[in-house]
């Protein structure tokens, strides 16, 4: 017999493969961006001053500093991120969201919750209700 947490996680590894394909394809389609690129700004535009420290924006990624720097550089080139040094100690670096992106995130928002919609359209409200409170507990 299947050990139900195990089926759980391969089941959740699938679905998260499924749901990161059809988001690049709507947000690189529409806006050059990867579901990847798209949480970045997300969660640089959800932190206080729309600025995080690089160490915050991986561990709120799930990646190393070293692969968060490495995804911020083409936003940096299309000026939709931008490097700040701390004001009271330079040791210390933010990225910061730019007003371009800004812009660019909140053309994003209405697509990407569009294809979660359409993806999630035979889950009851109660059970994404749960559902979100099980991955929740995960991290």
């Amino acid at each position: 017999m299947e050990d139900q947490a195990l089926e759980f996680c391969l089941r959740l590894a699938r679905a998260q493969a499924a749901v990161v394909r059809r988001l690049d394809a709507a947000l690189g389609g529409l806006f050059g961006l990867s579901f990847s690129d798209f949480m970045l700004l997300h969660h640089l535009s959800r932190a206080p001053g729309g600025r995080l420290r690089r160490v915050d924006l991986a561990d709120r990624q799930g990646l190393t500093a070293s692969g968060v720097t490495r995804s911020l550089l083409p936003l940096e080139k299309i000026g939709v991120v931008a490097r700040r040094s701390d004001e009271r100690d330079a040791r210390v670096g933010y990225a910061v969201l730019t007003p371009a992106g800004h812009d660019m995130l909140d053309n994003a928002i209405p697509v990407a919750q569009e294809v979660c919609r359409e993806l999630l359209r035979n889950a009851p409200p109660e059970q994404l209700e749960a559902m979100s409170a099980i991955l929740g507990s995960l991290v």
